[in-house]
C-alpha cells in the first residue's frame, strides 16, 4: 500500500518475468485505478531499463484506491495482473499544485483551472533546450528566476531535435534508430529529476512530445526532428512512452512542435493525437504549430485536443500584427468548440524581427502579449527570451537559427527587461476576475488597426472591461453597455503603476507616453 497526499504523484514499480531485447517494441504496460467513489481512471505504465517497470499515478480523491494492471504479453506475470494499493490523504504541500491540484479545462470551456474549481493563468517562459542542456545547479537557478518573476510554467522540449541535434549536455538522447527505435533510459531519468524540479517549483511543466518542423530549407535539418521523421508507429511509442512517465505531474502536453497540421498534414496528427490519448485519461493536450498557422477546424472534432494553441511567429510588419489582432485568433475561435485559446510563441525578446531585422525590445514584446490575451477569451499567454530558450552561451546563434541573431548568455537573457516586467502583468490579472473576459472590439470607437491596434474585453455580465493602448493617445471607448457607477484605473505595464481615469463620457487619454491597459470595474 502506497500513502500519498491527494493529487501528488505515486510510483508503483514492477519487474518483468520475461526477459526482451527491445522492451518498448514487445509489450505495453497500462494499468487501471478505481477510485474511493468507483470511478475508473486509465493510465500507462513504461519500461525504465533492464526489467524495471514503472506505474505512476497522482489521486484525485481522498481514500483507498485499489489498480490492476494489464500487459499485452499476458504471459508475463510481473507486469499483467498486478495489483496495486493506494491511500490518498489531505492535500499537503506549499505550491499552487499541492493545494489545489493539477490543471484541466474549464467547465466552460474557455480557460484552464485547478481540479478544485480553482482558475489557472497559463503564463508560461519558453525553454526549449533547458531541462536538456543544464544541470540541476543550473536548472535550479532558471526555476529560482521564473518563480520570482511571476510565470507560472514552463513550456520545453523532451527530445533531440534541430536546436539540440547532440541531445542533452552528456551527448545522450531519447531514442536511437528510425524504423524501431531503442530508448535510452538514463536520457529520460535524467529529465525525470528536471520534472520533480520543475513540480516542486510549482510551475506547470509542459514538453514537446514530437518536434516536427519542417520549414528549413535544407532537408537535412528537417530531419532531425522526430515528429517529422519517424513513423507513424514509431512516433505513438515515443509519445505513449513520455506520458507514462509524466503524466501524473502537474503538466499540459504539446505533441508535436512547430510543424504544419493543416489540410493535408492534419490526418497523420489526428491519428497520432488518438492514439496517444484517446484511451487514457491525460493532461490537457494539443499542437505546438509553426508561424501564423490555425489548425483548430481541422481539429474541432478530436476529443482529446484539450486547448488550441496558436504562434503568432516573429514577424514584426503589419499585416503579421493584423493576423493576431484581426485574424484567426481574434475571429476563428467562435466558430469551434469551446476551448483555451493560448498564443504559444509571440516574437521572443531579443530576437530578430523578420521584416525589420531589428531585435525585438520589451515594449514591441508587451504588445504582442497584451494583443494575445484580449484577442480570444482570456486563458493566458507565453513569453520567451532570446538566449533562454536555446540554453545559450552568448558566442553564437541558437543551433540551426542563423538568422535570429547571436543570443545573450542564457543566465543574462534571464533577466532581459520585458521579462522583468512579467511580474506587472502577473499582477494586473491577478486583480481581477480574467477568467470571464470575452473579447469587445465593439467598446472600442474609431479603432486604428495595425501597430496601433486597442484590444478591449469585458464580462458578460458588463461589471469588468479590460482595454489595451498600444501607445500614448486619446481613445473613444463606446460604454453604454457596462454597468452604470464603475471607475477607471490605468495601469502602466512596465512598472505597475497606478493611475485614476476619468470614464465620463468614454473619451480617454493615456496619462503618459508608452502603452496602458485600462481597468473598467466597480472597484477603483
Amino acid at each position: 500500500m502506497i500513502e500519498t497526499p491527494l493529487w501528488q504523484p505515486a510510483e508503483f514499480v514492477l519487474q518483468a518475468a520475461v526477459a526482451r531485447e527491445n522492451a518498448l517494441q514487445e509489450c505495453e504496460l497500462r494499468a487501471t485505478f478505481t477510485a474511493p467513489s468507483g470511478r475508473q481512471r486509465r493510465v500507462y505504465g513504461f519500461w525504465d531499463g533492464g526489467d524495471t517497470w514503472r506505474v505512476r499515478f497522482a489521486p484525485d480523491e481522498i481514500g483507498a484506491w485499489t489498480g490492476v494492471t494489464s500487459c499485452s504479453d499476458t504471459s508475463d506475470g510481473g507486469l499483467h495482473g498486478q495489483a496495486l494499493e493506494l491511500a490518498a490523504g489531505e492535500a499537503a504541500g506549499v505550491t499552487l499544485f499541492d493545494q489545489h491540484g493539477p490543471i484541466r479545462v474549464s467547465e466552460n470551456g474557455r480557460f484552464f483551472e485547478h481540479l478544485d474549481g480553482t482558475p489557472f493563468f497559463w503564463l508560461a517562459d519558453t525553454c526549449w533546450n533547458g531541462p536538456m542542456r543544464s544541470d540541476d545547479v543550473e536548472w535550479q537557478l532558471y526555476l529560482d528566476t521564473r518563480t520570482r518573476q511571476d510565470f507560472t510554467a514552463v513550456q520545453w522540449v523532451a527530445t533531440q531535435f534541430l536546436a539540440a541535434v547532440d541531445g542533452d549536455r552528456d551527448g545522450r538522447k531519447a531514442f536511437s534508430e528510425t524504423e524501431r527505435i531503442v530508448l535510452d533510459p538514463a536520457f529520460f531519468q535524467r529529465l525525470d529529476g528536471k520534472v520533480g524540479q520543475m513540480y516542486r517549483a510549482g510551475l506547470l511543466g509542459i514538453p514537446v512530445l514530437l518536434w516536427a518542423a519542417e520549414w528549413t530549407d535544407d532537408p537535412a535539418v528537417n530531419a532531425t526532428n522526430p515528429g517529422y521523421y519517424l513513423p507513424e508507429d514509431q512516433a505513438i511509442l515515443l509519445a505513449r512512452h513520455m506520458v507514462a512517465r509524466w503524466d501524473a505531474y502537474p503538466v499540459a502536453w504539446f505533441l508535436p512542435g512547430d510543424g504544419p497540421y493543416t489540410g493535408a498534414k492534419a490526418a497523420r496528427w489526428q491519428r497520432i493525437g488518438r492514439a496517444v490519448f484517446g484511451e487514457v485519461d491525460h493532461a490537457p493536450a494539443t499542437l505546438h504549430p509553426n508561424g501564423m498557422s490555425w489548425f483548430a477546424p481541422d481539429f474541432d472534432a478530436e476529443d482529446w485536443l484539450g486547448y488550441v494553441g496558436y504562434q503568432s511567429g516573429h514577424g514584426d510588419d503589419d499585416p503579421t500584427v493584423r493576423w493576431l489582432t484581426e485574424g484567426p485568433p481574434a475571429s476563428g475561435w467562435q466558430a469551434l468548440r469551446p476551448r483555451p485559446v493560448i498564443n504559444l510563441e509571440p516574437p521572443y525578446e531579443d530576437h530578430i524581427g523578420y521584416q525589420s531585422q531589428q531585435r525585438f525590445t520589451a515594449d514591441e514584446v508587451r504588445k504582442r502579449l497584451a494583443w494575445s490575451l484580449l484577442a480570444s477569451p482570456t486563458a493566458g499567454v507565453t513569453y520567451g527570451g532570446h538566449g533562454v530558450w536555446g540554453w545559450d552561451d552568448g558566442t553564437t546563434v541558437p543551433e540551426n537559427h542563423p538568422t535570429t541573431g547571436i543570443a545573450k548568455p542564457w543566465r543574462e537573457a534571464l533577466h532581459l527587461e520585458g521579462a522583468q516586467q512579467i511580474v506587472h502583468l502577473a499582477a494586473f490579472f491577478e486583480g481581477i476576475e480574467w477568467w470571464r473576459l470575452l473579447p469587445a472590439p465593439e467598446l472600442v470607437v474609431g479603432q486604428p488597426g495595425g501597430h496601433r491596434h486597442i484590444s478591449a474585453s469585458r464580462s458578460a455580465e458588463g461589471d469588468l472591461a479590460v482595454v489595451y493602448v498600444p501607445e500614448d493617445r486619446e481613445i473613444a471607448l463606446r460604454l453604454d453597455g457596462l454597468q452604470a457607477g464603475l471607475t477607471g484605473t490605468w495601469i502602466d505595464p512596465s512598472t505597475g503603476a497606478a493611475v485614476p481615469a476619468d470614464l465620463d463620457d468614454g473619451r480617454l487619454t493615456t496619462p503618459a507616453p508608452g502603452d496602458w491597459w485600462l481597468k473598467i470595474s466597480a472597484d477603483a
